[in-house]
């Protein structure tokens, strides 16, 4: 159960290769402020500002900049203040998407998301239209290199993951929204290196899409992706490697 779709791989390539280091920044700062907002200041009592600084950290965002977003969320600092945001939508061939935010605008970000859905023939719809379909998990992303399937096992098994599979050249690590942070201190401690490491909504089954539909909907979740106030965007399509290269 990877839980990733090809479009993500294509959007993590794709980014490598624009360099889009600002709005990497962006969505990064955000995320900072939210979770220091969310759950106080010091990373030692909350996992998710924990997280993020590792992952500010291993975009080589500089200390300072980490130090003043944590200071805006919990208010030492004066700057825009966020909220999170979800939105369930509605694409071609009746695929579903779900779209994490942090805003500092609720009225103008969903007027701009729903202009994105409407014009790449989705829906922007309520709640309940698409977050029936996706399970929240914590995923980890480890280089095959870097493990193999015993320790997978005996490690992260061990201390709480539910499922691990082959992902191309990575192994892709399930646990419950729990027992995430758990499983990365005991993959830690056992020098085994996490490339990346999430809460995310993963399709409870996917659809397969070929044709026009695939290009609308990879040209969809990415325009998504792009949008300054997005932070994550989940989908329950999937296109083929063969259907890949003939889109490219």
């Amino acid at each position: 159960m990877s839980g990733h779709s090809k479009w993500a791989t294509i959007k993590h390539k794709k980014g490598a290769l624009d360099a889009k280091r600002g709005k990497l920044f962006t969505k990064l700062i955000k995320e900072l402020t939210v979770a220091a907002r969310m759950g106080g200041g010091e990373p030692d009592n909350n996992p998710r500002l924990r997280k993020a600084i590792t992952d500010a950290k291993q975009q080589s965002m500089p200390g300072d900049t980490i130090k003043n977003a944590v200071k805006r969320g919990t208010g030492e600092l004066e700057g825009a203040m966020y909220d999170e945001v979800l939105y369930e939508g509605t694409g071609p061939n009746g695929t579903l998407f779900l779209v994490e935010g942090a805003t500092d605008n609720r009225n103008r970000t969903v007027a701009e998301i729903r202009k994105i859905f409407e014009k790449n023939n989705g829906n922007l719809g309520g709640a309940g239209v698409a977050a029936w379909a996706f399970d929240r998990k914590g995923v980890i992303t480890l280089d095959k290199s870097g493990a193999h399937e015993d320790q997978l096992m005996e490690v992260a098994i061990g201390a709480g993951a539910e499922d691990y599979a082959e992902d191309g050249e990575e192994w892709s690590v399930t646990a419950p929204p729990e027992s995430l942070q758990s499983v990365l201190d005991a993959l830690e401690t056992a020098k085994i290196v996490v490339k990346n490491s999430q809460l995310a909504f993963l399709p409870k089954t996917k659809k397969q899409v070929t044709g026009r539909d695939a290009e609308v909907l990879l040209n969809l979740a990415e325009l998504l992706d792009d949008h300054d106030d997005v932070q994550n965007v989940y989908a329950d399509f999937d296109v083929s490697d063969e259907e890949l290269a003939k889109i490219s």
